[in-house]
């Protein structure tokens, strides 16, 4: 599906989509939970569905009415072994926690997923799980899915993560609820820390130092009524649209705020945008507030280090943001973006040239010569069939001096379906 984008400034108020991660976290540890979990404004991208999917294959009911999801929790040793390949779509999150889960139990799970997640390395969960007792083979010297997983009979391990990866994280943690003694995780820098806050809440003992998580075997996992906040990685796309559009302000409702998560406030902020957080307030473990944004000049900025992990998923759009701003702007550290759904720091770079944008890649970033527009291009601009690319793309063209045209945007319904109607509902208030 090809996409034309409109332009003009945006103006008005949204509820972005409920938060990804923690959806699919709300999912998987309302599947170990002793008892029934209820989630109110889960996320509907196809993603999260992946991970509805998946674990009624391994024997749990999961209802839905009226906003209201159901997860009938069977407790941590009560999974059934699934019938069939599990199939998680195009969901590394679903595939690499769901890998802890299965690592757990004591039958044979198979993981699959699209030919995108097939790509993606799976290298730094397989290392730790089969480190705990776990057997697992894939593709690629059991690097790629599919994975075959022997779970069962699991030992606590001390382990450094070589990279901030909450993903990562999150699978040894789930493995370790069933293994017997403790495992110690040793974290470079904060990445975000959804599983820890909701495992703390479902009454898991797990004390947390400067860069040390320490967890043993768990009981019964208590249920939980959670109400899912506004993805804070939606509301990027909005962010940057209304500092970067003139004559734009926008109010942002009930956005996550979660500090591992914020990452692009701080950084969009010291380029210069004016962002204003109203009523600070928490939605059970995690705090949320009203982002309001209005059009501002930026400046060039440097992104390195430890704010990384705090906007891994931002960078796409925050690219447009440095070719909005006056001067150069480089973004070092972020390799990871070349095992995601694309590479995306080569999809970054070719997108944004191809829309006139001088831009420039290194092995773990970019580098973006910003002239405070962008001009645009007379050739369909594709999403290499990324998500998080056509979005970007889409407030790119909200400021490209020729109107563009997007190729594939129809890959936005997994995590965004209804991006493009929000666009024109923020459009339309300026008609």
């Amino acid at each position: 599906m090809e996409v034309q984008i409109n332009k003009g400034p945006l103006r008005g108020e949204l509820t972005v989509p409920a938060d990804k991660s923690i959806s699919h976290r709300g999912i998987i540890l309302g599947a170990l939970a002793d008892g029934e979990t209820v989630i109110q404004n889960l996320a509907g991208g196809k993603d999260v569905q992946s991970s509805v999917s998946c674990i009624r294959q391994l024997g749990i009911e999961v209802e839905k009415l009226k906003g209201i999801t159901r997860i009938k929790g069977r407790g941590i040793h009560n999974l059934q072994e699934p019938e069939d390949v599990v199939d998680c779509g195009n969901s590394g999150t679903t595939m690499r926690l769901l890998s802890g889960v299965a690592a757990s139990r004591s039958f044979q799970t198979v993981l699959t997923g699209d030919g995108s997640l097939r790509r993606r390395p799976m290298g730094r969960i397989i290392e730790p799980l089969m480190m705990m007792g776990a057997g697992i083979t894939g593709r690629r010297d059991s690097r790629l899915a599919p994975l075959v997983i022997r779970g069962g009979g699991l030992h606590g391990i001390e382990y450094r993560l070589p990279v901030a990866s909450a993903q990562v994280k999150s699978a040894i943690i789930l493995a370790a609820l069933a293994a017997e003694g403790e495992t110690v995780i040793h974290e470079p820098v904060p990445s975000r820390d959804h599983t820890e806050r909701m495992l703390a809440a479902m009454g898991v003992n797990l004390p947390m130092e400067q860069g040390l998580i320490r967890i043993k075997r768990a009981g019964d996992l208590l249920p939980l009524d959670i109400v899912v906040p506004g993805d804070i990685s939606s509301a990027a796309f909005w962010m940057v649209a209304g500092i970067i559009v003139p004559g734009s302000e926008i109010m942002l409702r009930d956005v996550g705020l979660n500090f591992t998560r914020s990452g692009i406030i701080d950084v969009l902020t010291k380029m210069g945008a004016n962002i204003q957080i109203e009523n600070r307030h928490m939605i059970g473990e995690e705090p949320v507030g009203n982002i309001i944004v209005r059009h501002s000049e930026l400046k060039p900025v440097k992104v390195e280090g430890q704010v990384i992990p705090r906007l891994i998923d931002e960078i796409p759009v925050l690219a447009v943001a440095m070719a909005a701003a006056h001067g150069i702007s480089e973004v070092r550290d972020a390799g990871d973006l070349r095992a995601k759904e694309s590479d995306r720091i080569a999809m970054i770079v070719s997108s944004l040239t191809s829309l006139g944008v001088e831009v420039e890649s290194s092995d773990d970033g970019f580098i973006v010569n910003g002239n405070g527009f962008i001009p645009g291009g007379s050739v369909p601009v594709g999403s290499g069939g990324d998500h998080r690319i056509a979005m970007s793309l889409a407030i790119a063209g909200l400021i490209s001096r020729v109107p563009i045209t997007i190729e594939g945007f129809e890959c936005v319904s997994v995590s965004y379906p209804s991006f493009r109607e929000d666009l024109v509902k923020l459009l339309r208030h300026t008609a």
